[in-house]
């Protein structure tokens, strides 16, 4: 078990990969200081990518090199619109949306591989893990993420967050990804709580739908830490 709040994540958020720099959302404005748990929740959800673990600057700069390799600009833009789509289906978006043939496996792979290089980068983002913590064997919780199994246990272990999640759904254990709520149904299920007595803890616009759709009561977490994406 891992000691409650010690943690080996002392990295800056401030960092740059293969020339590329991350910086601030323009469209973030002031950051909140105060997470909190509804009264009324009895189990809490949590997304994993951008949510506990700030790894998006990093799938970011994965995709953008993978893409640039088939002529397609990665643009930030493209990026927030996809979030929390699973990583094969991705690729699928992009063929319908710039008329390519790519193979998904081939060029999801690549970009995986892109991602892994430079992932034991990844930083906690603290308000939200800190919660975690100063929860775990008080409520029942869960992860639920359109990641694979493998590097969502992975990310989860350089956080040094796996001993605090009993619960973990990847895109490998659903059907439907996000917006669709059968992710966060499914946490719900693993937990014993009903959907509607769930808070879950998102990052992306398609995550707060599936929260939504689902009926569950949910936290925008970009509104409490400094959302940083590549450029």
């Amino acid at each position: 078990m891992l000691i409650f709040g010690q943690t080996k994540n002392n990295k800056k958020q401030s960092c740059a990969i293969n020339g590329y720099f991350w910086h601030k959302s323009e469209k973030q404005g002031m950051i909140k200081t105060k997470l909190k748990i509804n009264p009324k929740a009895k189990g809490l959800i949590f997304d994993l990518d951008g949510t506990l673990a700030d790894t998006m600057p990093i799938h970011y700069i994965a995709w953008k090199n993978a893409a640039s390799r088939y002529g397609i600009d990665f643009t930030t833009g493209l990026f927030m619109q996809l979030a929390g789509i699973p990583l094969y289906p991705t690729v699928e978006k992009l063929n319908q949306i710039f008329g390519k043939l790519i193979d998904p496996q081939e060029m999801g792979d690549l970009k995986e591989a892109e991602f892994e290089k430079n992932m034991q980068l990844t930083p906690e983002i603290k308000i939200v893990t800190d919660l975690v913590r100063a929860n775990h064997g008080k409520i029942p919780m869960a992860v639920g993420t359109g990641g694979a199994r493998r590097l969502a246990l992975k990310t989860l272990e350089i956080i040094d967050l796996e001993e605090y999640i009993d619960v973990l759904v990847c895109s490998e254990d659903v059907q439907n990804y996000k917006p669709h709520p059968e992710t966060f149904l499914k946490c719900a299920e693993l937990m014993g709580v009903n959907p509607e007595d769930c808070q879950v803890f998102e990052d992306g616009a398609l995550g707060i739908q599936a929260a939504q759709f689902a009926g569950m009561m949910v936290v925008d977490v970009t509104q409490y830490y400094e959302v940083t994406i590549g450029k």
